[in-house]
C-alpha cells in the first residue's frame, strides 16, 4: 500500500473514533498519534496526517453542507459513520487542498478506494457520486490533463435521463438604477436562482414558481436569453443530463428571503450593474449576465 494512501486510511480511523466519540476534538490528535503507533510505525508522513486531519475538522460545517447538497437525499446523520468521513477527507483535499500536491482526480480516487476498502458494498458508488457532483459544480479543475488519456471514446450525453429547470436574471430598476438579484452558494460563487420544473408546468411558469420558492419575489418574465446543458452525477441516479432555461425577469425591490432549508445556498442580495464584476461567479454564468446587462442598458436600435 502506497504511503500517502496508508496516511489517509490512518487519519480516516482517527476521524471515525472522533466522530464516533460526539466529534469532540480535545484529544483528537493523540488518537491520530496512537493510530500511527498501532498501524504505521516508522511512517515519515505524520506533517501530512495532522495537516489533513485538522483541515478536515476545522472545515466540517462547510464540509457537511456541501454533502447534503450533492445528497439531498442523505442528511448527515444518515450517512453511515465511515462514508461520511471519506467524504470530508475526500472534500477536504478536492475544495481546501493544494491542487499541486494533490490534484482533483487524485483526491476523489483515494476517497473511493478507501470507502472500497472500509466501507460497506454500496460504500465506493456512493462517494464516488457524492464527489463527481461535487467536482462538476466547481468546474472540473483538472479534466483536460486526463482526457487525452482516456482510451474510449466520447460518451453520448442524450443518453442519460434529463431533468428540466428554469432560471432567471432577476433585476430591479429604482430611481434610474438597475439591481439584479444574485444567490450565493456553498462552493463560494454568486449566481442565478434557479429551480426543477415539474410534469405538465411549462417553463414560464416553473421558473416564476421556483423563484417564488427560493427567494420569496414575484418576477414578471421578459424574455428567454439562453439555456445551459450539462451532465451532474447523482449519488444514486448515476448521470443525468440538466437543461436549465434562462429568462430576463422584472422584480419589486424588495428583501430577498432564502427558502428554508434550501441546501447548497448561504445568501442572496441585490447588487448594482457596477458591482458585478467583482464577484465570483461561474463561468458558464458570465454570458447570461453580459447578455441581461447588455438588453437592459443598451437602447435597442430603431
Amino acid at each position: 500500500m502506497a504511503n500517502r494512501h496508508l496516511s489517509r486510511s490512518i487519519v480516516l480511523q482517527t476521524l471515525f473514533e472522533w466522530d464516533f466519540n460526539g466529534s469532540h476534538s480535545e484529544n483528537v490528535e493523540e488518537s491520530l498519534a496512537r493510530n500511527i503507533a498501532e498501524f504505521a510505525p516508522g511512517l515519515n508522513d505524520t506533517t501530512f496526517m495532522t495537516t489533513l486531519l485538522r483541515n478536515v475538522i476545522a472545515k466540517k460545517s462547510e464540509i457537511d453542507l456541501i454533502i447534503e447538497k450533492a445528497a439531498p437525499q442523505w442528511p448527515i446523520d444518515r450517512i453511515a459513520i465511515v462514508d461520511r468521513n471519506v467524504l470530508r477527507i475526500g472534500l477536504c483535499e478536492l475544495l481546501f487542498g493544494e491542487r499541486s500536491e494533490v490534484p482533483p482526480k487524485v483526491a476523489i480516487n483515494e476517497a473511493i478506494e478507501l470507502a472500497k476498502t472500509f466501507g460497506g458494498e454500496n460504500s465506493g458508488k456512493f462517494v464516488n457520486g457524492v464527489l463527481g457532483a461535487v467536482y462538476k459544480e466547481i468546474g472540473e479543475p483538472g479534466k483536460e490533463e486526463t482526457s487525452n488519456k482516456k482510451k474510449n471514446g466520447p460518451v453520448d450525453p442524450a443518453q442519460f435521463p434529463l431533468e428540466l429547470l428554469g432560471g432567471a436574471v432577476v433585476y430591479a430598476h429604482v430611481a434610474n438604477e438597475y439591481y439584479l438579484a444574485l444567490v450565493h452558494d456553498i462552493f463560494g460563487h454568486w449566481t442565478l436562482s434557479k429551480g426543477h420544473i415539474v410534469d405538465g408546468e411549462g417553463e414560464e411558469d416553473g421558473t416564476k414558481r421556483s423563484l417564488k420558492e427560493e427567494l420569496s419575489i414575484d418576477i414578471a418574465i421578459k424574455e428567454k436569453i439562453g439555456e445551459n446543458e450539462y451532465v451532474a452525477s447523482h449519488p444514486e441516479k448515476g448521470k443525468i443530463r440538466k437543461r436549465v432555461t434562462y429568462f430576463l425577469a422584472e422584480a419589486p425591490m424588495q428583501q430577498l428571503v432564502l427558502e428554508e432549508g434550501k441546501g447548497g445556498l448561504d445568501d442572496a442580495r441585490w447588487f448594482k450593474l457596477s458591482d458585478i464584476a467583482d464577484l465570483n461567479i461561474y463561468d458558464d454564468i458570465l454570458p447570461l449576465l453580459t447578455k441581461a446587462i447588455t438588453m437592459l442598458t443598451v437602447p435597442k436600435a430603431g
